[in-house]
């Protein structure tokens, strides 16, 4: 026959009732930003020393020292403005741009062997306008069409 157990094995370690689910969930959403913000993190880091280590491999099309040596800077340059420019982004979304756009950036500067950003060409009224012919609403346009990996180009240069 079984000891019989007095309530107090039965009675919970913690408080029950409406307080403890809020303050679980907020516990598990701070470790979940917690988690997402480290995980982020890593994921910057990684491509500032990605970005620093194809520099230093880089070679230019060419095959001139001179414009591999220039090419080199400009990756650098550019590197340390635009992370030094984003580096107080708070915003899930926009770190992610940021991500997207430097991914973008470097598989497309390896692919092509050149580390400018391809420029696109748009002529000054030829995007079709939902409504109307006005000069803002080919300007929203414009903004709405460029490429991922020419969203910072223009605030920079």
């Amino acid at each position: 026959m079984l000891p019989q157990r007095s309530s107090r094995w039965f009675s919970p370690a913690w408080p029950t009732g409406p307080a403890r689910p809020s303050s679980a969930a907020a516990q598990l959403s701070s470790r979940h930003r917690l988690l997402l913000a480290r995980a982020t993190r890593q994921e910057v880091l990684g491509l500032y020393r990605r970005i620093f280590r194809l520099a230093r491999k880089w070679q230019a099309a060419s095959g001139q020292m001179e414009d591999t040596i220039k090419e080199k800077q400009y990756i650098l340059n550019e590197a340390r403005t635009l992370f030094q420019k984003n580096k107080n982004l708070t915003d899930a979304d926009l770190i992610k741009q940021c991500v997207d756009e430097c991914t973008a950036r470097i598989e497309i500067g390896l692919h092509y062997q050149i580390p400018y950003p391809r420029p696109i060409h748009l002529p000054p009224m030829g995007l079709t306008p939902l409504r109307g012919r006005g000069l803002r609403s080919q300007e929203k346009l414009r903004k709405l069409s460029k490429p991922v990996y020419l969203k910072s180009h223009d605030e920079i240069s």
